[in-house]
């Protein structure tokens, strides 16, 4: 019996071309950011990808919402690295350590450093990032008894103030070291009910990271 051929499948080709052109711009658009933060013109956004402004708006809807998509996929990429290698522990541990790795960023990624230089002089994308997946985990922890849960919606929006003001003192105003950034978390662990003594052995915990980034 003849073996019928697989199908292309429609717009295989055009996907993978659109899916490569928008991952180039959003490379240009971390560059940007790095460089010079979400104020850069789009004659500025244009220099560094090397396209024209038309080609950008193909896939954009205007510059912000690229550099937005370009400072999520920065974070997602940290969060997922910095990941790779854990230290031993419960899920609380665990998630908390990640809060913590991102004190230490100049450290393995100065790019990244840079980009949240520039962008988190913005405290609103700061709170909304710390908002993003953060607050589903946090809920979670919370639902099983890790975290206080009684009023979560009001813990949570403080949570994430306190969270971006410790790391736009680390990143923008720079008046934070890493170290202090640690304690200034452990502090704002009491929002969740979390004890001075659990909060001060939580942020003793050691940070394991991968070797390069």
């Amino acid at each position: 019996m003849a073996v019928k051929k697989k199908e292309a499948v429609p717009g295989g080709r055009q996907a993978a071309y659109t899916a490569r052109n928008r991952a180039a711009l959003i490379k240009a658009g971390q560059r940007v950011l790095a460089e010079i933060g979400p104020q850069a013109t789009i004659e500025q956004l244009v220099e560094y990808a090397e396209v024209s402004p038309t080609t950008i708006y193909k896939y954009f809807e205007n510059k912000e919402v690229l550099f937005a998509e370009a400072f999520n996929q920065s974070w997602e990429s940290w969060i997922e690295w910095s990941n790779q290698v854990t230290s031993p522990g419960e899920r609380l541990e665990r998630v908390l350590d990640t809060g913590r790795k991102l004190f230490w960023v100049k450290e393995h990624d100065p790019l990244f450093a840079k980009i949240l230089h520039n962008t988190l002089k913005d405290q609103a994308l700061a709170t909304r990032a710390v908002l993003g997946e953060g607050s589903r985990v946090f809920k979670e922890l919370a639902k099983a008894g890790d975290l206080k849960f009684e009023d979560f919606d009001k813990r949570i929006h403080l949570w994430a103030h306190i969270y971006a003001g410790i790391l736009i003192g680390v990143y923008v105003t720079e008046t934070l070291s890493p170290k202090d950034a640690e304690t200034a978390f452990g502090i704002g662990l009491s929002v969740w009910g979390i004890s001075e003594a659990k909060a001060n052995k939580l942020i003793a915990r050691p940070l394991a990271f991968a070797s390069s980034k």
